[in-house]
């Protein structure tokens, strides 16, 4: 049996991960913990000699391996990628995205296979110049509805043009909608950008989207567990959300139906930790329902409503500080208790005496002069023939 260091990081171990991934789809958890035992080679000569304790697995495994042998697969599909420009970044390499590996400790309630198979993948293609790690260490998931509105679309923007502009990475899934809105904006700003597909990078999904993929492969990422050639099968929609929440320091739900992936993708934010962010909408809205279930029944979920909210959550202590929302300022917001009395006693329209004014704000005329000076010096009310009148513009009136 082959240890598991004896091989990382190199070809053989690049190789049979590849084929792996081919073979069980990835986060499997008992694929994830026999490559954690044996190693990637030892991992797959067993289950390729018909060593595995999960008999669904088994027969699973044998059958895709005599459709195609696995290993002359993963060799093909590694010459192809270098043709394409596409890589291969594992574990032991420098720029592994380290918080993909939080994933191994994951835990949800929820039943059904793609909950319960969660684990961290064995290898993940890239498409791009970026370094894959490095780029994901300062980045926030901004994702939602496909059939987004109006007001998805324009909030998305808004948030994404300002994360790039203060230097986060900005991922997504490159879908219809919000998705697409966050990269758009993101490249628009001229910054970094991610999208993390369900297929192979070599075939990005949507098609509609083909001419925005082809500029993030130019300028951003284009990330897949999937090797090269792989179809966006529906479920891999699921099964790759759960990197997109591991990735990143936090993720933004913009618009969500009330049962979507973006949903999901928030129920695996939130149980890993990370600052989980919720755009509220019109309550009339189908579109928000979902996000606002989300922020009743979680509360762990944070309410966002502009880039600096953002920020400050996944920024660190003191990194940036949002001083609270505040109305317009005037001018009285800075008087004392006795001259906003005076203040108050003034007349919307014409004049009133002194001796009127300190009748009705219910204090001696001697600290109503007092008061009066300082409203005078403040432009807010004007003394003539020894009456008082508001003046023009002073925004005292009510």
């Amino acid at each position: 049996m082959n240890t598991p260091d004896r091989y990382s990081g190199s070809d053989t171990d690049r190789a049979a991960r590849v084929a792996l991934t081919w073979l069980v789809e990835p986060g499997h958890r008992l694929v994830w913990s026999m490559v954690q035992a044996d190693g990637a080679p030892g991992t797959l000569d067993r289950l390729l000699g018909g060593d595995c304790p999960d008999a669904t697995l088994r027969t699973a495994v044998l059958a895709k391996r005599d459709k195609l042998d696995p290993r002359r697969f993963a060799e093909t599909t590694l010459n192809r990628a270098e043709r394409l420009g596409a890589r291969i970044v594992v574990p032991s390499d420098d720029e592994w995205p380290y918080r993909v590996d939080s994933l191994a400790v994951l835990e949800l309630d929820t039943p059904g296979w793609i909950n319960q198979n969660v684990r961290p993948p064995l290898c993940i293609w890239t498409r791009g110049g970026l370094r894959l790690g490095e780029t994901l260490d300062r980045s926030v998931a901004v994702v939602g509805a496909r059939a987004a509105t109006g007001y998805g679309i324009q909030v998305t923007s808004d948030l994404a043009h300002g994360l790039a502009e203060n230097g986060w990475a900005v991922v997504s899934g490159g879908a219809f909608g919000i998705d697409a809105a966050a990269h758009r904006a993101t490249l628009a700003a001229g910054g970094r950008t991610v999208a993390v597909l369900a297929c192979g990078v070599d075939r990005p999904y949507p098609v509609g989207n083909t001419a925005m993929f082809e500029r993030i492969a130019d300028v951003g990422l284009l990330v897949s567990e999937w090797p090269p050639g792989s179809e966006p099968l529906r479920h891999r929609f699921l099964v790759r959300n759960r990197v997109i929440a591991a990735a990143t320091a936090g993720t933004v739900v913009v618009e969500a139906a009330a049962r979507s992936g973006a949903a999901q993708t928030m129920s695996r934010v939130l149980a890993l930790g990370r600052a989980a962010m919720v755009v509220p909408g019109p309550v009339t809205s189908a579109m928000s329902v979902g996000c606002h279930e989300l922020l009743r029944e979680n509360p762990g979920a944070t309410l966002v409503t502009n880039v600096a909210h953002v920020l400050e959550e996944v920024g660190r202590i003191g990194e940036y500080l949002t001083p609270p929302a505040r109305g317009p300022e005037h001018r009285r917001d800075s008087l004392d208790e006795e001259s906003v009395l005076v203040l108050e006693a003034v007349p919307a329209r014409g004049t009133i005496t002194t001796d009127e004014l300190a009748s009705r704000a219910g204090l001696a005329v001697r600290t109503v002069l007092r008061r009066l000076s300082l409203l005078e010096l403040a432009g807010l009310v004007v003394r003539r023939d020894g009456e008082v009148a508001l003046s023009r513009g002073s925004g005292a009136a009510p």
